[in-house]
């Protein structure tokens, strides 16, 4: 075998990787299988796409080792084949913010700089919350909340929030996340939680951005 069919075979190997990725479905459903472990109709329903159509890019994924699959009675549960695979998420996330113009600006429109953390501010929101100077609360749903969270935080899943907020004290700080910077729901979350009083902000990070930034999970 010469040297130029030897690299081309190389080459073509790890495009395998960026083909699987290449759909937009196909990200989001790795950004929700960085959650935690998920059977094929919660994929679908979150990612607001059929069952065949779910289970066609999990097929995908699948062959190119990006997730595994195990069967669960009669469903099948996929699950990321490595934290490798989350971080490929939030590089490939972080590359695009950086060089395209579009996403950056609607970035920029969604999150204030504050709520970008960087390795200081999150060490920081860490000691906080362990000393209960704030109170972090998670609103992704429980399952997700079990699978890993940030250290000290609660579980308020958004569906609850508003039958919980006595559960909140009134005189501290709360900071809310969800799944990442593309999900919406802690967003949702502190329009609520201002509605009724409380000093409430979001930060960008979720799951995956938190591993990537090699900070230990609870």
């Amino acid at each position: 075998m010469d040297k130029r069919h030897t690299k081309d075979l190389l080459y073509e190997a790890v495009a395998r990787i960026g083909k699987a990725v290449s759909s937009p479905k196909r990200l989001e459903l790795l950004e929700l299988l960085a959650q935690g472990e998920k059977t094929v109709d919660a994929l679908a329903a979150e990612a607001g796409i059929g069952i065949k159509l779910a289970s066609a890019h999990l097929k995908v994924l699948k062959a190119t080792r990006l997730v595994e699959a195990r069967r669960d009675g009669r469903f099948i549960a996929y699950r990321l084949s490595g934290e490798d695979v989350s971080a490929l998420w939030v590089n490939l996330r972080t590359v695009a913010e950086e060089h395209l113009v579009e996403l950056k600006v609607e970035m920029e429109r969604i999150f204030a700089a504050p709520e970008k953390l960087d390795a200081e501010t999150r060490r920081s929101l860490m000691e906080k919350a362990r000393r209960g100077d704030v109170v972090v609360i998670d609103v992704r749903p429980s399952a997700e909340y079990a699978s890993g969270h940030l250290p000290f935080a609660r579980s308020l899943p958004l569906s609850e929030l508003k039958q919980r907020l006595a559960e909140l004290p009134a005189d501290r700080d709360i900071v809310a996340y969800c799944r990442g910077p593309f999900c919406m729901m802690s967003a949702e979350a502190v329009a609520l939680l201002k509605e009724h009083g409380y000093r409430a902000r979001k930060i960008a990070d979720g799951i995956p951005e938190w591993q990537a930034a090699g900070l230990p999970l609870a």
